[in-house]
């Protein structure tokens, strides 16, 4: 009998963790629409459940240092705060690929699905429509899921492909 209630028991957590969010995170798509729904509605808090701070902090610092390098600076890098105000919903900025209005609204998963390709080694590109698919942000597969460890310095712009029509 007590079998059968731990059994019982470890279904419902597990429905529980499902059902709050728990697969939000199980693929790089998932990922990458919870982060630029988070950005589109301002949810300082959704936005950081799909960061690796330390991560991101550390991509960025080398790019900053790299940037202050080549221009004959040596100055030493950026602080945590200084990289902190980087890592905000305000830093991106999503827009639609016809004409560049902003995005009226989250992003579907087709229009994230796009622009998203793994790359291996356990991560994945959220990458622009240009022919070069240039890399704008990079996942990565951890403990707890998918999470945002790499972008880029300076404008963050993501341009989401159109809505696909339904067909009649």
């Amino acid at each position: 009998m007590r079998k059968w209630i731990r059994v019982a028991a470890l279904g419902a957590l597990a429905g529980t963790l499902q059902a709050c969010g728990g697969g939000a995170d199980s693929d790089p798509v998932g990922a990458a629409q919870g982060l630029l729904t988070a950005v589109q509605a301002g949810d300082a808090k959704a936005f950081e459940a799909v960061l690796d701070r330390p991560a991101i902090r550390a991509d960025l610092r080398r790019q900053m240092t790299g940037l202050a390098l080549a221009s004959g600076l040596d100055v030493g890098g950026p602080s945590d705060f200084a990289l902190d105000r980087m890592i905000v919903p305000q830093a991106f900025k999503l827009v639609e690929a016809d004409g560049g209005a902003a995005l009226p609204g989250p992003p579907s998963k087709a229009q994230v699905a796009a622009l998203v390709k793994h790359t291996g080694g356990g991560r994945a590109c959220l990458h622009d429509l240009s022919p070069g698919q240039r890399c704008l942000l990079t996942f990565a597969h951890e403990k707890p899921g998918w999470r945002l460890v790499g972008m880029p310095a300076a404008n963050l712009t993501v341009v989401l492909p159109a809505e696909a029509k339904a067909k009649r």
